[in-house]
């Protein structure tokens, strides 16, 4: 019975590959091109179209911290042609900040393997007379109100991370809501918000030209990637821990054989150097793992960003 199981199983992989490969993969992204999604989506597909062999092609659905997105994925059909780049808001925190979501990120997708951990980063303009997280403190509790903070949106990472930090360090900034990472970070550099929670693969190329200043990473030990940048909790919030995550998932009722094998293919290629050299020089340290081990992950998540958004007092409607 079991032998019978499995050759179910390896006809049905094999039958849908076949009804596949006229047709590209459908890998959507919940956010504006130029930001971290679409970066790590994009050198991801690029790997993974050559291990399939048939396009992978990124579908940007911008929109309500990406819900938008998660909705198409969740009425897709499961058949192993339509990804998710699922992350912290989609599959953890949204639940939390919206009264209504069209998916439920636990019933409607079954994980298929956590990508990759990104440090966000506490970036401000070199205007901004501090070099420091404690002078950054000192200075807006002087100025209390004074200091606008950039958002790539309400109630995703980089503000749930600055609203985490003001209520850790005791101090009061602005939120100024923007649609994407890239519009956010046009004006933190051109100084029209001093601040902004942003991640590595973002701010860095910003960081290296003089653009932006780095203040320190939000991971609880130094990053990997940024191993001279002090924490946020050493450098004078103990405690302190804020991270961007990033895992593909698919439609709730695709098939277990598919799942595996989409999984293999995705292991596979964080393991190939090019991938793996890219995906760091942006700030990412990748993961992988089984589908097993990124469902843990994010029944972890889910309580964890639901006391953050409810004593932040951050809702979404």
């Amino acid at each position: 019975m079991r032998a019978r199981c499995v050759l179910l199983a390896l006809c049905l992989v094999s039958s849908v590959a076949a009804a596949q490969s006229d047709k590209p993969v459908r890998f959507v992204v919940g956010f504006t091109p130029g930001g971290p999604s679409d970066i790590l989506a994009r050198a991801l597909a690029a790997k993974l179209a050559d291990s399939l062999g048939q396009p992978v092609v990124v579908e940007n659905r911008p929109g309500a911290g990406g819900n938008i997105a998660a909705e198409v994925v969740a009425k897709s059909a499961p058949d192993g042609a339509t990804w998710l780049l699922g992350n912290n808001s989609i599959l953890a925190t949204n639940a939390a900040l919206y009264s209504r979501l069209g998916y439920d990120p636990v019933k409607d997708f079954g994980p298929v393997v956590l990508v990759g951990i990104q440090p966000n980063m506490l970036v401000v303009h070199p205007a901004v007379p501090a070099h420091s997280v404690a002078e950054l403190i000192a200075y807006a509790r002087q100025h209390p109100g004074k200091l606008n903070y950039a958002s790539t949106g309400a109630g995703v990472a980089s503000h749930l991370s600055a609203e985490l930090f003001k209520a850790m360090a005791g101090v009061d900034m602005v939120h100024i809501p923007y649609k994407g990472a890239q519009p956010a970070l046009t004006d933190v550099i051109a100084g029209q918000c001093q601040i902004m929670f942003a991640t590595s693969a973002s701010a860095i190329p910003y960081v290296k030209s003089g653009r932006l200043r780095a203040l320190a990473v939000t991971t609880a030990q130094r990053s990997l990637s940024l191993p001279d940048l002090p924490t946020v909790a050493e450098a004078g919030v103990p405690g302190f821990e804020s991270i961007t995550w990033h895992g593909v998932v698919v439609p709730s009722a695709t098939p277990v054989a598919i799942i595996e094998r989409l999984n293999r293919d995705i292991n596979a290629a964080l393991r190939e150097r090019d991938l793996r050299d890219r995906l760091q020089g942006l700030g990412v340290e990748v993961a992988g793992g089984s589908p097993q081990e990124f469902a843990a992950y994010i029944a972890r998540e889910i309580p964890k960003w639901t006391k953050v958004v409810k004593d932040s007092g951050a809702r979404v409607e």
